[in-house]
């Protein structure tokens, strides 16, 4: 590969994480729930993507490709909790972040986050991404009927959280 095509496959790299890097943080916060977590999730699939660059862009559907490799790598640390554990002795006592975004604030957000993990993953995916129940099963690795009936559950749930949150039950 010749030194003007490497330094376009990086341009293109370059930009196409500018474009897609808050989208993708907030996917992976949705997944996740944690903003530490989510920046290591993103940080992950960017270092994974990176060497297959060239090949994912000749091939095309780049967010496809992309948005699979947020909810792999999710799924990945939800499978081996061991990777993110750490002695006590080397944690710093920090205060929690301030909320800097909307999904902070925001009741949807807060009910998305109580969702059991598989519900979320198919809400984020079909109502976020906008996936049809069919890309959203092969993104999950799942059968349309699942994603349809977590589906079912997962706005069930919403609704009713919603509207306890408007009656004022929580």
């Amino acid at each position: 590969m010749g030194r003007q095509s490497r330094d376009q496959r990086d341009t293109d790299f370059v930009e196409f994480v500018a474009a897609r890097r808050a989208r993708l943080f907030r996917t992976a916060y949705l997944l996740c729930g944690d903003r530490d977590r989510a920046e290591d999730i993103v940080q992950t699939t960017l270092a994974k993507l990176y060497p297959r660059w060239g090949r994912v862009q000749r091939v095309g559907a780049v967010d496809a490709y992309v948005r699979r490799m947020v909810v792999n790598t999710h799924l990945d640390e939800v499978r081996r909790p061991w990777r993110r554990e750490h002695p006590v002795e080397h944690l710093t006592d920090r205060p929690a972040p301030e909320p800097t975004g909307p999904e902070d604030h925001d009741e949807l957000w807060s009910a998305l986050r109580e969702l059991a993990p598989g519900q979320r993953r198919v809400v984020v995916l079909r109502h976020y991404w906008g996936l049809s129940v069919e890309e959203t099963a092969a993104d999950l690795g799942i059968s349309t009927g699942t994603v349809k009936s977590q589906t079912s559950a997962a706005l069930a749930r919403l609704r009713e959280a919603l509207t306890d949150e408007i009656r004022g039950i929580r």
